[in-house]
């Protein structure tokens, strides 16, 4: 744990760990001490540990470990890693009241030097302070990612979403790169205008997603000293690696905000796109070139490699609850029939689709641990109190687990959705893509991409499981797309593959 990857522990570093040690001892009685406060409101509740390192969590599904202490200790639970305290919020009342209603006092991240500050270079959003520049940047990613912005990538994502269609059909073992290939098709239009064939192996598309898995292992805790020992930072031989990655990212990012800035001066019309607008409108927003470059990269990281995933988890989840995908297929053909393809303009008349959407997302998370928030002032609820500049997650798997909001939240029930005019509630929510202000500014985007991609597959197949092969109904929350498959699906078209391939040939070109 404390190998800096392909670094090996130096003398001096050993003396770092000794004195870290006997700080590590002090600070544990100190932190024993701060979980009561001057003002009679404590810290939350905190499972025991006497441990210098603090808590304990598995790399393996920790939300589970962290989901037992809620079940234990109530709505919140208090943990240590190193000196640092950590707030962990697992119920849906207390989230709304604190990271909703309060989201302003959480809009912050905490220091992560490792990813954010040396691998990222202090300029991901997704790292970043909240301040000026962070609120230059999502202004930015507002002006394509809102709700009447999103629209008008319908045509396009139901273009992409026909292509996944087809795919299946010519290559169904393989349904996971299908669902990375129509999102990397779609965010790369959306973020630089690009209409080149793009799939799950372009040179592209697999640098960008190494990045994105880098940056995974770089956020496992423990994974760089530094994130313990700031001043390590500026030692010149430390993280010599995370450096090179750094360079080898913004020249990526860079070479595609130039390819963008090529066209515009040769007056070649690629449409719209994020990055064209950047450079449009740079004035309006205040960027750098290398702002801007890092926000169009994060974009098509991060939106690529989420979309991807919840499509194929709501594929699995159809596979695995047949008797739930029927109620669907019985709703598409009520609604559509099977003479016509789908279209976003069914969507007011789908509401047990979009339950079982909701439902999928639910039962599996998409980021069952949440990412972490920071407190910029002292943060009130019920008898606890928050002190500033401490971590706060929302763990997602816990949350979602709820019983007072999800009855029997183990079991797979898309009509708790559903009020009893067979409509979807309004009073019921879960929170796929976070919270308060940083919640993750391609929602709608994101939302429309499984929307359609889930109508079409779901009305042109029956999906199963492939008894044979291995099911890891868990194998999908990991925040990126895994390299190995949690499970194997079989797809039986429910019309005629001939007209099945002549529907889809008649529906929306990429324009």
């Amino acid at each position: 744990m404390l190998q800096l990857f392909d670094l090996p522990i130096s003398h001096h570093t050993q003396l770092v760990l000794g004195a870290t040690a006997c700080i590590g001892t002090a600070g544990v009685i100190i932190w024993a001490y701060l979980l009561r406060s001057e003002s009679g409101l404590s810290l939350p509740p905190s499972p025991p540990t006497w441990s210098l390192r603090g808590h304990f969590l598995p790399l393996r599904n920790s939300f589970i470990t962290v989901a037992g202490w809620i079940d234990e200790y109530g709505p919140l639970v208090t943990i240590r890693s190193g000196t640092e305290t950590i707030v962990i919020i697992g119920r849906h009342k207390a989230v709304v009241d604190i990271m909703e209603k309060q989201g302003g006092l959480l809009a912050d991240r905490p220091r992560m030097i490792a990813a954010g500050e040396i691998l990222s270079g202090g300029q991901s959003i997704g790292f970043m302070h909240a301040g000026h520049k962070f609120r230059r940047m999502r202004r930015a990613l507002h002006s394509h990612l809102q709700p009447k912005a999103a629209e008008a990538y319908q045509s396009l994502q139901m273009a992409h979403a026909k292509n996944t269609v087809l795919c299946i059909l010519d290559d169904p073992y393989n349904f996971q790169d299908h669902a990375t290939t129509y999102a990397a098709a779609t965010i790369m239009k959306v973020t630089y205008g690009k209409t080149t064939p793009t799939s799950a192996t372009d040179p592209e598309v697999k640098e960008i997603h190494q990045i994105f898995e880098t940056l995974r292992t770089v956020l496992h805790p423990g994974a760089y000293l530094v994130d313990s020992i700031p001043w390590l930072k500026y030692l010149p031989w430390y993280g010599q690696e995370l450096k090179r990655e750094f360079e080898r990212t913004r020249k990526l990012y860079t070479k595609q905000l130039n390819h963008v800035k090529q066209q515009l001066q040769s007056n070649v019309d690629v449409g719209p796109s994020f990055m064209k607008y950047m450079l449009e409108n740079e004035h309006s927003y205040g960027l750098t070139e290398t702002e801007m470059a890092f926000l169009g990269g994060t974009l098509f990281g991060a939106g690529s490699d989420s979309i991807a995933v919840a499509i194929c988890t709501v594929l699995m989840a159809a596979a695995c609850f047949p008797e739930e995908q029927a109620k669907v297929q019985a709703e598409l053909d009520a609604v559509i029939g099977r003479h016509r393809a789908p279209t976003f303009a069914d969507q007011p008349s789908l509401p047990r689709l979009e339950a079982f959407i909701s439902e999928t997302l639910r039962w599996r998370p998409l980021a069952p641990n949440g990412f972490p928030h920071r407190t910029t002032q002292d943060v009130i609820w019920e008898n606890y109190r928050i002190p500033a500049g401490t971590s706060v997650l929302g763990n997602h798997w816990a949350i979602s687990r709820d019983p007072d909001v999800y009855p029997d939240p183990d079991v797979f029930r898309p009509q708790r959705w559903l009020d009893d005019q067979d409509r979807m509630r309004d009073d019921l929510k879960f929170f796929v893509y976070g919270f308060g202000r940083r919640i993750c500014p391609g929602l709608h985007v994101a939302n429309r991409s499984v929307f359609i991609n889930s109508l079409l597959i779901l009305w042109a197949f029956q999906l199963t499981l492939d008894p044979t092969k291995p099911l890891d109904d868990m194998g999908f929350m990991t925040g990126v797309m895994p390299n190995e498959r949690p499970c194997a699906i079989e797809f039986k078209t429910r019309i005629p593959e001939v007209g099945l391939r002549r529907t889809m040939q008649s529906y929306p070109e990429v324009a």
